[in-house]
């Protein structure tokens, strides 16, 4: 299809948010089929849905990445931004409201409010974008809609209101009561048919009416003072409080539907078009100009350039896919641009309209519009395009922190070379994901859940055709010593000509939290001062490879205090080798011991699994330090090993049903356990015998 040009008050966008299967992906597809911007109507179930075009997507029959799409509905142009609800990609629900003016909230009728759903109210919340609810699903086995709609008021409110009554339920649904304007409409040979009210709804039409009255009536005081004194208010007082009290999120109507049979969606349009807000109602945007100082831009083709770039694609085949969100001013294809977040100038190629994965190139993207760029050269997620005289910056995009890690290493040698170059391609398109060197030398992926990781792992095959293998992170234990002692270290090596000498006394100490030390108090010359240097080295490099477990060796003091030395035989090399050799004894010496990283761990929780999680924190061998409340949730403070968290993100999820997320900071090292240490040192010995 080909997009005609549309005025600020005639464009709509709205993000599509709520827990997986909720059907979000089905109701785009069936609105983009009916205004013919795609050519064939997909399905989920099929694989052929047109906005889960990724193989990913494809395979698990589920959306994991951000998808949209731009129609006509009469004389409006409308973009929905379809987003994953599987906890796992949230960055993509994320990105999607900081793209779209209004949203959607999608649940399905026939079952409870999840955590997706909960999430995604959450940021609606936090960027109090306007909203609807959407039923949908009323035709499915067990769907009860009045139940969904009362645990939607329960959950969030009462400025959750009834917009619409479905009429029937699960194999009854057939259509719903217009609550505003007091009509009904059953959906017979694929068309919405007005009918009268069914007298066996009546009552509950006046009730949920009434429930819609009181929240819309907030919206206008004059109109409240009405509904108070019990007066009649007219479809038109009603109809303009719904507009005003949705565009300030006074409210959120909800809606009911079933897009697999197409019921509701006409409703849903006009509902789109009717109450949420355009782009000029939804500006003026704050900015930052050159000088540091704080804007507001309002929403017009006329005015200053500013663009948020709200997601990157990294594409094997056209490069790197931006997707733009056009604020003010109008972009035009072949031009010059300013990113004004990296300081550097991007020429932009041709413009494109998205609907799903088929595209259609356009000359330029208005204020209110949204669309694609290919190939731009700096340009990444949460930067600002502007004018280069006028280099306007938005407010950056927040992500969640990513918790679960993973090490990561490539399959075989032919990887090596690309793994580097992929995951750097990878990290453009995922900002919930993060590539760290640890501790230990390895090389950690940190993401979001499972699903994340294997996502990632596939992505990065295909695209880029790195293999790698995933597994438990080795954890960063650390070796010290609790005694002190004294040391002899001696070496000597006779070959033909010069040979080797090197005799040290060590003294061996604790050094708590001060790392390694090394002192000399050599009296007499015994050792001559040209060798301290490879004495010290010695000391250094075997603490580095550790001694008894193969972890580096931290915090004591070693002071060299005597020794002998050859004349002709003793070279810096030899004392260097002493000194190791005195090292390693002398620790075994020293009451040694195993250290483990303990982290500082955050966990939030609503108060139902208060209970469960804590019982699960005390089996990790976890510290409780205290409790707190923060916005209806509950704060656990504690202190856990890092052995123990490696898994936690995935199954603190379990316990909680998704609505679970922590957060982990190394706060100190302290004595693994002695049943455990003795494992650990176990298994380097067995490891040692076998490398040997």
């Amino acid at each position: 299809m080909t997009l005609k040009s549309h005025d600020l008050a005639h464009i709509r966008s709205v993000v599509l948010a709520g827990h997986a299967g909720a059907g979000k992906t089905t109701l785009a597809e069936q609105v983009l089929f009916r205004a013919g911007a795609i050519p064939r109507l997909g399905r989920v179930d099929d694989g052929t849905a047109h906005l889960d075009y990724e193989p990913e997507e494809q395979k698990r029959r589920q959306s994991l990445s951000l998808a949209v799409g731009t129609f006509e509905h009469g004389e409006h142009e409308i973009t929905v931004v379809d987003t994953p609800g599987y906890p796992d990609f949230v960055a993509e629900m994320i990105q999607g409201f900081h793209a779209a003016d209004a949203t959607l909230f999608v649940m399905d009728a026939s079952g409870g409010i999840e955590a997706g759903l909960e999430t995604a109210v959450s940021v609606g919340r936090a960027t109090n974008t306007a909203a609807c609810f959407v039923l949908n699903k009323c035709d499915r086995e067990n769907a009860d809609p009045g139940r969904a709609l009362d645990e939607l008021r329960s959950t969030f409110g009462n400025k959750i209101a009834p917009l619409h009554l479905a009429i029937g339920a699960a194999d009854a649904f057939s259509g719903y009561v217009d609550l505003v304007h007091r009509k009904a409409y059953r959906f017979d040979g694929g068309k919405e048919v007005e009918i009268p009210i069914p007298t066996e709804l009546a009552d509950e039409v006046a009730r949920r009416r009434d429930q819609l009255l009181e929240a819309a009536a907030e919206a206008d005081d004059a109109v409240f003072e009405k509904y108070l004194s019990e007066e009649e208010i007219s479809d038109a007082e009603l109809d303009a409080c719904l507009h005003k009290g949705v565009r300030e999120s006074v409210l959120a109507p909800v809606l009911v539907a079933s897009a697999a049979k197409g019921i509701g969606l006409n409703a849903l349009l006009d509902a789109i078009v009717r109450y949420l807000p355009s782009p000029e109602e939804e500006g003026p945007y704050a900015a930052t100009d050159k000088a540091g100082k704080d804007v507001n831009v309002d929403a017009a083709a006329s005015g200053p350039l500013l663009v948020r770039v709200f997601k990157t694609a990294a594409d094997p085949f056209v490069g790197r896919l931006t997707y733009l969100r056009v604020l003010s001013g109008t972009l035009k294809s072949q031009a010059g641009v300013y990113n004004a977040t990296k300081g550097e100038d991007e020429r932009i190629g041709q413009l494109l309209f998205l609907h799903g994965k088929e595209q259609e190139a356009t000359g330029e993207l208005k204020a209110g519009e949204i669309g694609a760029v290919a190939k731009l050269g700096v340009t990444e997620t949460g930067d600002t395009l502007a004018a280069r005289d006028n280099p306007l910056v938005l407010p950056g995009m927040t992500f969640p922190e990513p918790t679960l890690q993973v090490a990561i290493e490539p399959q075989s040698k032919g990887d090596l070379d690309k793994m580097g170059p992929a995951l750097q391609r990878m990290l453009e398109e995922e900002p919930t994901a993060r590539v760290e060197r640890s501790d230990t030398g390895e090389q950690v992926l940190r993401a979001v859940g499972e699903a994340h990781v294997a996502v990632i792992t596939e992505r990065l095959k295909r695209k880029f055709g790195a293999a790698i293998l995933t597994r438990t992170p080795t954890v960063p234990y650390r070796e010290t010593i609790r005694g002190r002692t004294q040391v002899h270290g001696r070496y000597k090596k006779q070959t033909g000509g010069h040979g080797m000498f090197g005799d040290v006394w060590i003294e061996l100490e604790p050094n708590p939290g001060a790392g390694v030390e090394f002192a000399e108090k050599v009296v007499g010359g015994s050792v001559p001062r040209g060798f301290f240097g490879g004495v010290e080295k010695g000391i250094r490099e075997a603490a580095a490879e550790g001694v008894f477990a193969g972890y580096p060796l931290i915090d004591f003091k070693a002071t060299l205090y005597d020794g002998s030395f050859h004349a002709v035989d003793s070279n810096e090399l030899s004392f260097k080798i002493a000194a190791s050799m005195a090292l390693k004894d002398g620790v075994l010496q020293a009451k040694p011991a195993l250290l483990e990283p303990i982290m500082a761990v955050e966990v939030r929780v609503p108060e139902q699994y208060m209970g469960e999680v804590n019982r699960d924190l005390n089996g990790r061998r976890g510290r409780l330090l205290g409790l707190d409340s923060v916005g209806g949730m509950q704060v656990i403070s504690a202190q856990v090993p890092q052995a123990e968290l490696f898994s936690y993100a995935t199954e603190l999820r379990s316990l909680t049903g998704g609505r679970g997320t922590f957060s982990a900071t190394l706060d100190h090292y302290e004595d693994v356990p002695a049943h455990l240490a003795e494992k650990i040192v176990e298994a380097h010995r067995k490891e040692m015998a076998e490398g040997h």
